[in-house]
């Protein structure tokens, strides 16, 4: 939304100098274009001018020089004239200043400039000998005034200078002239290509105008039909939802809303004290929403229990935000409300319910504490007893000697392996017993090393059979190394024991990682297996599921297995079909497991 609203600003720059420029190029270019021509035409015309001026000033030098000689003469003529010599006065006060100014006025032509210096030293020779002939008829030399005005007009030929600049001011005028009428096109020609820019840039104002005014419409348009959707989400949502001012008067309120606090969908500026018979006059609740307002704070889940105008007692989470109002420098505040009515009931009922689970926990906690000190203590109890019944039976078949019969012998064999067998049933009992009261003494086990440790033991106590094993790399994982050398010592054993009717036993031993993460143990065989109907048997203290006769053993070593995995936080499955094999799984965690109540790691 930034991003939209900063390329909006940009668009709206860049037209802003675009119209700028064009008003510029429409307005300010033709001025500039027709002052430009007017500058230079009022230029040349005072180029022109000068140069007629130029010519004027030359003839009128010429003619005041002139008219100074024919003064002269006729004072020689004796014709005399009384301002004869007012004229020869003038003329030698009048050329130089004449002089002046034709230099001013072709300055800026150096061979103007030079003619007029030459027209000013002719003018000067010619004046000076004006001088000496008026001297010399003063003092009644005619003819030396005579020779010395024929020098004048002999050796300084003032028209010939003046022909010349004359000639060249012509010259010049004919050029300004020409240049005159050149600029002029050059500024119809400029004018015309500026009528062309300007009908240009007005063609294209108008239509990126009509184009900005097309986008405009549509996206008003737009704008329109996005609030149109806006609101009817606003209204089809089932969440209150509230838009406060920042004196927490109301601006907008959806159906949802309206409906929980009774407040009219149309309600304007009504403040929240007035909203819901009181239900939103929590003093707290209102410091928190004006922090919101004031330190741009957002409120989440703030909990809160209002009683609504249904007479419903509810509870509820109040979250609000700031926003900030385009047509307004005040912000406003954005109010959800989320009713947790029925949450907070099931959180109730939860935590009942967890309160007398713990009750039921301890309880069974105590009674398994006390099954297995009963335990312990009957099957440490009971060893006294059977060790005095096998010691008894031998000590009376050993009194009766060789009298004993056949029968009495087999009585007494049967005393003897029974007591043995109850003896063995009863150190299996104090090592289950155990197995739950120990502590465990975590470390790092490698269970590769315990594998083939245990495998050698069984192929030790089974000399003669052919065994094909097929273990992978395991890994090493934190736990109680003598509890899970008891556990490979109890799978391998009876992976080895129940496959002693096989010609060739197969015994498989695997490692991967389950769904979780964990380890997953597998011991495969191919031995005499089990029915599946009975799995839920194998796993308990003293269940068989095949006779003793077939298969040795007193039903206590899956039960181990169980309670150790199970201490070390996995769990241990088992699958199987009689007369193809077994497979037993057990789990163990990745990482070093919890120590729970009555765990203890060292």
């Amino acid at each position: 939304m930034i991003r939209g609203r900063v390329r909006q600003v940009a668009a709206l720059r860049w037209r802003t100098g675009g119209l700028l420029f064009a008003v510029l190029v429409i307005v300010a270019l033709p001025y500039l274009i027709t002052r430009g021509g007017s500058q230079q035409s009022l230029a040349a015309g005072e180029r022109v001018t000068r140069s007629a001026e130029v010519q004027a000033l030359v003839y009128r030098i010429a003619d005041q020089t002139y008219d100074s000689e024919t003064a002269i003469q006729h004072l020689l003529m004796d014709d005399p004239s009384g301002h004869a010599e007012v004229a020869v006065q003038n003329t030698q006060r009048m050329v130089p200043d004449l002089l002046d100014q034709l230099r001013r006025m072709t300055e800026d032509n150096p061979d103007q400039a030079r003619l007029v210096e030459r027209l000013g030293a002719v003018e000067n020779g010619r004046l000076a000998l004006q001088q000496q002939a008026m001297r010399r008829y003063q003092q009644k030399d005619a003819v030396g005034a005579a020779q010395a005005l024929h020098d004048a007009g002999t050796l300084y030929r003032t028209e010939d200078v003046a022909d010349k600049i004359v000639a060249g001011a012509e010259q010049e005028l004919q050029h300004r002239r020409e240049d005159a009428r050149t600029q002029s096109r050059d500024n119809s020609a400029a004018l015309a290509l500026t009528a062309l820019a300007q009908l240009v840039m007005l063609t294209i104002v108008v239509v990126v105008s009509e184009r900005q005014i097309g986008k405009r419409l549509r996206a008003e348009v737009g704008e329109r039909q996005a609030v149109q959707r806006s609101q009817m989400i606003l209204q089809a949502v089932r969440e209150p939802i509230a838009l406060l001012d920042h004196h927490l008067r109301t601006l907008l309120v959806n159906a949802a809303f309206s409906e929980l606090y009774g407040v009219p969908e149309d309600s304007r500026a009504e403040h929240v004290d007035d909203i819901g018979q009181g239900a939103w006059a929590d003093e707290i609740l209102q410091q928190r929403l004006r922090d919101v307002l004031l330190r741009d704070r957002e409120l989440w889940d703030y909990e809160l229990t209002q009683r609504t105008v249904d007479g419903v007692e509810r509870h509820v989470v109040i979250n609000a935000r700031r926003l900030q109002q385009q047509d307004s420098e005040s912000p406003a505040l954005l109010l959800t409300v989320s009713d947790v009515t029925a949450r907070a009931l099931v959180e109730q009922q939860v935590k009942e319910l967890n309160h007398q689970l713990e009750g039921k926990v301890a309880q069974v906690s105590d009674v398994n504490r006390e099954l297995e000190a009963f335990s312990y203590s009957v099957s440490h109890d009971l060893r006294a007893p059977l060790r005095h019944i096998t010691a008894f039976a031998q000590k009376l078949e050993t009194h009766l000697g060789a009298e004993v019969d056949a029968t009495t012998h087999h009585y007494l064999g049967v005393i003897r392996d029974a007591s043995q067998r109850m003896a063995q049933l009863i150190e299996d009992l104090l090592v289950f017993s155990r197995l739950g009261r120990g502590a465990l003494r975590l470390q790092a086990v490698d269970m590769q090393a315990l594998v083939e440790e245990t495998r050698t033991l069984a192929e030790s106590e089974a000399p003669g059979r052919h065994i094909e094993w097929r273990v992978e790399s395991l890994p090493t994982v934190v736990g109680d190394e003598n509890m899970l050398r008891t556990v490979w010592q109890n799978l391998i054993g009876n992976a080895v024991k129940y496959t002693g009717q096989c010609k060739t036993a197969q015994i498989d031993i695997s490692m991967q990682r389950n769904d979780g993460g964990d380890y997953e143990f597998t011991i495969g065989d191919n031995g005499a297996g089990f029915d599946m109907r009975y799995v839920d048997k194998l796993f308990g203290v003293f269940q068989r599921l095949h006779k003793a006769s077939e298969f040795p053993g007193n039903g206590i070593g899956l039960a181990n297995v169980q309670r150790i995995v199970m201490r070390h936080g996995g769990r241990v499955w088992a699958e199987g079909e009689p007369g193809r094999g077994a497979r037993f799984h057990f789990t163990l965690s990745a990482v070093e497991p919890p120590s729970p109540d009555g765990w203890m790691a060292s």
